[in-house]
């Protein structure tokens, strides 16, 4: 069909005037062709404030000697403008699911939208592909949309399926999809994987995200049955599952035979997998990270990770004592429905160490580090050491038991801050 409002990129970007809130659309699916645009556009622009989840590739809009021009306010802190935050950059601490109540509640208006999504059907409408997240509330909240039209964007379903009438500028683009790039799980996150999956049973809802850990768990899952997915986000290791037939989605009480994320990051592989693919459901993370939606599901297990874990539970997954990292993200979102989920299970998964060998259950957190997962909230903890079930224990207990999977090099420092702060008896 005819593109309606199609100009180039140079001409697209104009559409953003000085003083705007731009919102990009993150993860595999940033637009980096209007991105480039718009930062050529900088000497026009000033005081542009871009907002986003993590994005991937280029960001020039971050280089200190644009700062008159553009300023961001990550929602979850990528690579690429890390250490840019307290410069140019901040973060706005927030759980993912109610990233999209800012817009929708006006809390923060915006003034134009920059997306990437697949050609119009012949009925007229774009997918946004591989990212829906936070991004449909943007588009439905925004004043303009501004879109690349990308035939190498996979067209997926559920609220990823947009009007090309909503579009203020259409912008066509032959551009890559990111492309993540794996390694093979390492002989300690093989281990974590098998504990893990030891611990998964069959009927359950997964969710996961990406890394070596939740590689090394899928490749434990081959003997499961009737597996689902309810995720904020998945990679390519959920294909071959699916391929067995392990995960069907059999046993979900909501959008059961599905698998449902708010977006997916992976290779051209999984891309193609998802490619006008029914089975899978892109929706809003409002919905996908509902705890009340969440635990609906039987058996959710949820898997994420951390930076630190103090030896009352109490869990850091968004910095390095004051110096942001990464963000708050899905996991409080997840970790209590799946607590909540009728036979649900929260866990977090981690190495023993760092890869400079630096213990990650530790005494105290570091000053200033963010308590993203409480010790209310912490229950299964799993290192490559073994499995800590916190439930119900006291704090004298819980110290034991992560004790008991640290790393022996860093047993006895444990041991005297368990003596020096509970004394030697442990209570049964």
């Amino acid at each position: 069909m005819n593109i309606p409002n199609k100009m180039s990129a140079q001409e697209a970007v104009k559409l953003i005037k000085s003083g705007d809130r731009v919102l990009i659309q993150g993860g595999s699916a940033t637009p980096q062709t209007l991105i480039q645009a718009m930062v050529a556009h900088a000497p026009e622009l000033r005081g542009v404030n871009i907002v986003h989840l993590h994005t991937e590739g280029a960001c020039g809009y971050i280089a200190p000697e644009l700062n008159d021009s553009f300023t961001t306010s990550a929602f979850f802190i990528g690579g690429n403008v890390r250490k840019m935050i307290g410069v140019t950059a901040d973060y706005i601490p927030i759980f993912l699911s109610d990233i999209p109540s800012l817009f929708r509640e006006g809390y923060m208006d915006l003034d134009v939208v920059l997306v990437n999504v697949s050609p119009p059907d012949k009925h007229g409408f774009c997918s946004l592909g591989v990212s829906v997240d936070i991004v449909i509330s943007g588009i439905e909240m925004g004043k303009k949309v501004i879109a690349q039209i990308n035939p190498k964007m996979p067209r997926t379903f559920g609220d990823a399926i947009v009007n090309i009438n909503q579009f203020a500028a259409c912008v066509e683009v032959e551009e890559d999809i990111y492309e993540m790039k794996f390694v093979d799980p390492s002989v300690e996150e093989k281990a974590i994987g098998k504990h893990v999956a030891s611990i998964i049973e069959d009927g359950a809802t997964l969710q996961m995200g990406i890394g070596g850990i939740p590689n090394a768990v899928l490749t434990y899952l081959t003997n499961h049955k009737n597996l689902g997915i309810h995720t904020e986000m998945f990679s390519e290791g959920i294909v071959d599952l699916v391929e067995k037939g392990i995960v069907n989605g059999s046993h979900k009480k909501l959008n059961p035979y599905k698998i449902v994320s708010g977006f997916a990051m992976g290779t051209r592989r999984l891309y193609d997998f998802m490619d006008d693919n029914p089975e899978i459901e892109m929706l809003d993370i409002a919905y996908v990270n509902d705890t009340s939606i969440i635990r609906q599901n039987p058996k959710v297990t949820a898997i994420n990770s951390a930076i630190e874990i103090d030896i009352t539970g109490q869990i850091c997954a968004d910095s390095i004592g004051t110096r942001m990292f990464s963000g708050v993200g899905g996991q409080m979102d997840f970790m209590r429905g799946a607590a909540l989920s009728k036979g649900g299970k929260p866990i977090i998964a981690v190495n023993s160490t760092t890869l400079k060998g630096v213990s990650k259950i530790v005494p105290t957190l570091k000053e200033g580090a963010g308590v993203v997962t409480t010790r209310a909230h912490a229950r299964f903890i799993v290192t490559e050491f073994g499995v800590a079930d916190l439930f119900g224990k006291t704090l004298k207990q819980r110290a034991q038991n992560l004790r008991d999977i640290a790393h022996p090099d860093h047993r006895e420092t444990l041991d005297k801050a368990i003596f020096e702060r509970f004394g030697s008896s442990i209570m049964v």
